[in-house]
């Protein structure tokens, strides 16, 4: 696989993979499955990736890394759809391993791309900005493929499409832009909230203080995510949102009421014991 994608970007279908320490545990293929009513699963076995079918074209959430892209676009298809439909493209927060692969996604599918005002301004730029968290001179990831044409959104801000609003809901904190996303589904007659929660962990480079930053704009996020109309949750890793387990007993056990609640409060104690370490 490795071999086939550095040939696909020598021809400009791809982008090169980025090299890091998870990228092939990240990478992993998924077989991609329906959530419920309109909304699919088409992300690797470790990054969150979602596919919402309008009825007049289709929303996608998230590209994983860069070498995520034709993983994406194989399940797009393995799951019924044509990437070319694609219209609207969302992210969660300008990372390379969710913003990695946008740009091919965007080449497929002639999509627009939408982020919060601070991801977009990264994806314009490709490159992550020195406010992040995770920022670091020489680090791996620190460019990505550029979106120059990204648009910067606000909190609250709505796009529809077909039988679809999507709704924009700010969420900084892991970093600057982060951005939610929240819509509804309908299966036999039976309407639920669906959460596409953005990474809330507190996690930085080294010499980076969360009680000096983002710490008390985190705490805030996790209070509004835990208030969120929310019946199933899902979110850009594996881990975040219990996906194989949930996958062992079966898509039912997506919905979960108290799913935003309870990575709000698990995260909410991350937090406390970060800004716990770097007290005096």
């Amino acid at each position: 696989m490795p071999e086939l994608l550095a040939w696909l970007a020598l021809l400009g279908v791809y982008d090169a993979p980025i090299d890091c320490n998870s990228c092939e545990q990240w990478n992993r293929p998924q077989e991609p499955f329906h959530v419920y009513g309109n909304t699919w699963y088409v992300g690797t076995g470790g990054l969150g990736a979602v596919l919402i079918d309008s009825g007049d074209g289709l929303l996608l959430l998230d590209g994983g890394l860069p070498q995520s892209a034709p993983v994406i676009a194989a399940n797009i298809k393995a799951a019924g759809f044509d990437p070319a439909d694609i219209v609207f493209i969302g992210l969660s927060h300008a990372h390379y391993d969710h913003a990695g692969g946008l740009a091919a996604l965007q080449r497929l599918s002639g999509a627009g791309v939408y982020a919060g005002t601070d991801a977009a301004e990264s994806l314009r730029k490709g490159a992550v900005l020195p406010s992040d968290p995770q920022f670091g001179e020489g680090r791996t990831g620190q460019t990505y493929p550029a979106v120059p044409d990204a648009v910067g959104v606000n909190d609250g801000w709505e796009f529809s499409l077909g039988d679809v609003t999507i709704r924009a809901i700010a969420t900084p904190g892991h970093t600057l832009g982060g951005t939610s996303w929240t819509w509804k589904s309908c299966e036999a007659g039976n309407c639920l909230d669906i959460v596409y929660v953005d990474s809330l962990t507190a996690v930085s480079w080294p010499g980076y203080r969360y009680s000096d930053g983002l710490g008390g704009i985190l705490g805030e996020t996790l209070a509004r995510i835990a208030d969120l109309d929310c019946d199933i949750m899902l979110s850009t890793h594996d881990s975040s949102f219990g996906l194989h387990d949930k996958l062992a007993v079966g898509r039912e056990a997506f919905v979960d009421g108290d799913a935003c609640r309870g990575i709000a409060a698990n995260t909410r104690t991350y937090l406390d014991k970060r800004l716990e370490t770097e007290r005096p």
